[in-house]
């Protein structure tokens, strides 16, 4: 399983940032896919979350927007109206065969 996040930049407060996570070594298509953050200093969190047949959830629904392409096995996390707190690493995750995948993070920094 091989998780390889892209797209994180350094963006001034109100800018946006689209994310993407390619995936490889499972069958994409049947797998919810997760995109967490880590902040320096604080806990991993879940930022949003889609299942196989696309149902999402998101801890901001307003700013965020998680998508799958399973024809390209690739999720995107789309992130609107940037805030300085949005300053984290941000993570790809699955589950497979019942054991965590994480990807090696991608930085985003939101400049105030």
């Amino acid at each position: 399983v091989q998780l390889v996040e892209s797209g994180g930049a350094l963006v001034q407060a109100g800018g946006s940032l689209r994310l993407s996570c390619a995936a490889s070594g499972f069958i994409f298509s049947i797998n919810a896919m997760g995109w967490y953050r880590q902040a320096p200093g604080k806990q991993r969190e879940l930022v949003a979350r889609i299942t196989s047949d696309g149902s999402t959830y998101h801890a901001d629904s307003s700013r965020f927007t998680i998508s799958r392409d399973n024809a390209k096995n690739t999720v995107y996390l789309q992130m609107n109206s940037l805030e300085p707190e949005d300053t984290a690493v941000y993570y790809c995750q699955t589950r497979v065969w019942g054991s965590d995948y994480w990807g090696q993070g991608t930085q985003v920094t939101v400049s105030s």
